[in-house]
């Protein structure tokens, strides 16, 4: 979501308007698994670099 805030410039500034960002993520069904996977690929990786 975008919009738009109201903001002063500084200490007793004028009031500009800022641009404001809103993400919202959220997990996948498998994420845990994915994560888990990548995690021992990491390992494996570090091991042999050992």
């Amino acid at each position: 979501m975008t919009s738009t805030i109201d903001m002063r410039e500084e200490s007793g500034g004028r009031p500009v308007q800022k641009a404001k960002i809103e993400i919202l993520l959220g997990k996948s069904e498998t994420f845990d698994e994915l994560m888990a996977a990548a995690a021992a690929e990491d390992a494996l990786e570090n091991e042999e670099q050992s």
